[in-house]
């Protein structure tokens, strides 16, 4: 016999360590799985929750379960009939156990189009307990002369119970329709497990055979799945649509957003990159230009190189598939601290503008003061538009409530040319005040000039001091 030296003796024994140590973590997980299993089963038949069906009245409602609930009930009513009469021996009087056995397995069916796997569990338990009902309401002695060689029994007594098999099939079918394949099928085994013991362990009564108990909880199995499955098939198909509609709509706006921009960037940015080099040029085509006219031509020159800016900063958003970019967002935007500046490119451009302020000013939100800017702004635009030769007048209050802006002009000196296109200024003004919550005034004024006033309202701290009525700036001309 030949003999083995150390190192494959050794060998071999880490081999069958190896082995071992194999074959105990499968015994582990075994015994780990038995002890999970309990748990387990507690929670794929208990304690988590069916697929949520919208109820009658709510958006996503399914049109055909107010049907179905009445068939339903119409079914339940009729099988309580046929049940009552299963648990009842041949011709004696139904008693009161066999009634509500039959109304409660009824009920429990009904029940399961909302509660599912509580009606299930119920209609088990019933199951059981009309096992126990049919046992013990067995009559002693015949309830009439019947042939002397048919034995007593149960079996002989009763009809066979196909109504109660109906109702457990029902109750199985409900669940399936709302819980996953899985939790179905171990309710199946189970509830054949059931059938089977309590038709081993009973005494002689009339069952449905096992074939047929098989065969109905089947199918009821199968075609509750298969529903179910198709309503979640249905369900992903409208998320689907809906993302899909979504996404197309999503796209026609970034389309007519692009078609914008690139209008904007041709007509617009073309001409005021026009107005731009003929403001710089035009100093240099004139012998000897005054200070004022090379004033006035850069004034232009800022102003177009300022809307252009803007310009640029609109295209950017129109043609961005998402939000803006952080830089993007927190561009600085015009405030009431560069008025000063609006004045004075207005007043460069020839007409008589004074800035007068009221009150104690304290910080405005960045909404308020934007919208503040951009009404003085349009409204100061349609003076030079609509008033030549006139004069205009801004006016700020700071007051308790909020901020107030006034922009009023004197009468035309003489008509102004007709403005081509539909006016969007005073509906823009309009837009503003009402999304802060404020209101707008507009109108023409005795002297036959304009006047443009609106309130802002904004909510200060308790603890801000009130403005002071009587601080009055004035920035004359």
């Amino acid at each position: 016999m030949p003999s083995l030296n150390a190192g494959e003796s050794e060998g071999a024994v880490r081999d069958v360590k190896v082995s071992e140590a194999g074959k105990a973590p499968r015994g582990v997980r075994l015994r780990a799985a038995v002890r999970r299993a309990p748990h387990a089963l507690y929670k794929e038949l208990w304690s988590e929750p069916a697929d949520r069906v919208p109820r009658m009245g709510e958006a996503d409602a399914p049109v055909w379960r107010p049907v179905f609930l009445v068939l339903l009930v119409i079914t339940a009513v009729g099988i309580t009939v046929i049940r009552t009469v299963e648990l009842s021996p041949h011709g004696a009087a139904v008693s009161g156990p066999a009634v509500l056995v039959a109304v409660a397995q009824s009920a429990v069916l009904v029940a399961g189009m909302i509660r599912p796997v509580g009606s299930w569990w119920a209609a088990t338990v019933l199951a059981v307990v009309a096992v126990l009902v049919t046992v013990a309401g067995a009559p002693v002695h015949l309830p009439y002369p019947l042939v002397s060689t048919v034995p007593l029994t149960p079996e002989v007594l009763y009809p066979s119970p196909f109504a109660g098999a109906a109702l457990q099939g029902g109750a199985l079918f409900l669940l399936a329709l709302r819980v996953r394949p899985r939790r179905a099928v171990a309710a199946l085994v189970l509830s054949m497990a059931l059938a089977l013991f309590l038709a081993l362990r009973t005494p002689p009564l009339p069952q449905v055979s096992l074939v047929a108990s098989v065969l109905v909880f089947s199918t009821a199995l199968v075609l509750g799945t298969a529903l179910r499955s198709v309503r979640l098939a249905r369900k992903d198909l409208d998320v689907q649509v809906e993302l899909t509609a979504d996404e197309r709509a999503r796209r026609t706006l970034l389309e007519e957003r692009h078609r914008i921009a690139r209008e904007l960037h041709d007509v617009v940015a073309h001409h005021m990159s026009v107005i731009s080099i003929q403001a710089q040029v035009a100093p240099h085509l004139v012998k000897d230009p005054t200070d004022e006219l090379k004033e006035n031509l850069t004034g232009i020159r800022e102003n177009a190189l300022e809307a252009l800016a803007e310009l640029r900063r609109v295209l950017g958003v129109l043609r961005s598939e998402e939000a803006p970019a952080q830089s993007a967002r927190h561009t600085p935007q015009p405030s009431l601290d560069r008025l000063g500046s609006l004045i004075g490119s207005v007043r460069s451009a020839g007409l008589d503008v004074t800035l007068s302020t009221t009150g104690e000013p304290r910080p405005l939100p960045p909404g308020v003061e934007l919208s503040a800017y951009r009404i003085v702004q349009e409204a100061l635009s349609n003076v030079v538009r609509h008033a030549p030769g006139a004069s205009a007048r801004v006016e700020i209050g700071h007051r308790a409530g909020g901020l107030s802006v006034r922009v009023t002009n004197t009468a035309p000196v003489r008509a102004s040319p007709l403005s081509p296109g539909v006016r969007h200024g005073l509906l823009g003004m309009r837009e503003r005040t009402t999304m802060l919550g404020g209101d707008l005034a507009t109108g023409p004024m005795p002297d036959g000039g304009w006047e443009v006033t609106a309130i802002l309202p904004v909510a200060f701290p308790a603890t801000t001091t009130a403005p002071k009525a009587t601080a009055t700036t004035e920035d004359a001309p």
